[in-house]
């Protein structure tokens, strides 16, 4: 009797336990309610400027939430975070793998723009470090040639030129120092690819000026006058022309051309071929 008494007592026990299991079971959120609370934790700590913190619950929720566009949603914000707070490295990571993770969602086109000004932002200066401007000049070209109609790309084209001048800028200061060291062919190199690259931005008249010197230095008249040529064409009220007539004023008067209204596109790409060599 006593027997059946505690076999008694322990099943109940049993069964009381399995109830309040059961009971704690049913009481735990599921993963869709975790992720979106996460999800809500982290717009929270958006609003309180936490970006660090926001950026690692997107990162959780991204993970378990029920569909794939708001996981995709969260993994751009978590990288967004980062970009934020100017971590930088770790930001370009998060979005080359939501590029690679989520190929068909609608904000690709923010990803990129996001990694074009991740780099740009990265610039220093053009004398000490090139690398982050040229990793910027090269993200910012293919955004502009896949998504040229977007608001993006208007932002990216004034940044685009400022970047320009910034690799402009770094070739003439070269080419100036190679001219000091009379190493004249070097010198015509790095002033050629202003020609080619960079003709539209400010340094492209000292730039012809410059070709103009050391074609002359060298003994190449013909390629003196084409550089200078091309500078009068264009440029024929700068003081970078006054110089290059002066240069080659003793044995060669430059013949002043009649602007158009319109330029002549033609005949200056064709001027431009022949002083890099085409």
């Amino acid at each position: 009797m006593q027997r059946i008494l505690i076999f008694l007592i322990l099943t109940l026990f049993l069964n009381l336990s399995c109830s309040k299991k059961e009971e704690i079971v049913n009481n735990t959120p599921s993963e869709k309610d975790q992720a979106f609370t996460l999800y809500e934790e982290a717009l929270a700590s958006m609003d309180e400027n936490d970006y660090f913190y926001a950026s690692k619950k997107f990162s959780e929720a991204e993970g378990i939430l029920p569909k794939i566009e708001f996981s995709a949603k969260a993994s751009i914000m978590s990288s967004y975070c980062l970009y934020i707070i100017n971590f930088y490295d770790e930001a370009l990571e998060g979005l080359e793998r939501f590029i690679l993770k989520y190929p068909a969602d609608q904000n690709i086109p923010y990803a990129h723009y996001l990694i074009a000004i991740s780099y740009y932002e990265q610039i220093l200066d053009a004398e000490k470090d090139i690398k982050p401007l040229l990793l910027s000049k090269k993200k910012i070209d293919e955004f502009i040639i896949n998504y040229p109609d977007t608001d993006y790309a208007i932002d990216l084209k004034y940044k685009q030129d400022l970047i320009y001048n910034q690799l402009a800028a770094k070739e003439l200061s070269v080419a100036k120092y190679y001219m000091n060291s009379q190493k004249w062919i070097p010198a015509i190199n790095r002033l050629q690819i202003i020609v080619k690259e960079y003709n539209e931005t400010i340094f492209i008249e000292e730039a012809l000026h410059r070709l103009v010197e050391v074609y002359y230095k060298v003994g190449l008249e013909e390629e003196a006058k084409n550089a200078a040529i091309l500078l009068g064409y264009n440029y024929n009220s700068s003081v970078w022309y006054e110089k290059s007539y002066k240069i080659l004023n003793k044995k060669y008067k430059i013949k002043k051309i009649k602007k158009n209204k319109k330029k002549d596109s033609g005949i200056v790409k064709r001027t431009i071929n022949k002083i890099i060599g085409k």
